[in-house]
């Protein structure tokens, strides 16, 4: 899951930092407020976790800790969402 998670969201074109061993990741929000960016994530059925409830602001959390058709599921998704940023 988490190879397949960061692999979808890197290949989006969001920076990512590479989990060690954890069941979640942060992503780099693409603006400045990634509330904002958690708002928009929402449409596309995905949630995140402001990066600033981490003491992490400019990022957003986002758990794998599903089945990996969920993840993979996902993956439509995340190219639309990235696709508002481009």
């Amino acid at each position: 899951n988490r190879k397949a998670l960061y692999d979808c969201i890197t290949d989006c074109g969001f920076q990512c930092v590479k989990p060690q061993g954890a069941f979640y990741l942060f992503a780099k929000s693409p603006v400045s407020d990634e509330k904002e960016f958690c708002k928009t994530a929402k449409k596309y059925n995905i949630i995140m976790v402001p990066g600033s409830s981490f003491a992490s602001p400019g990022y957003v959390r986002l758990a794998y800790c599903v089945s990996y058709e969920t993840i993979l599921a996902s993956m439509d998704a995340f190219k639309k969402l990235a696709a508002e940023y481009k």
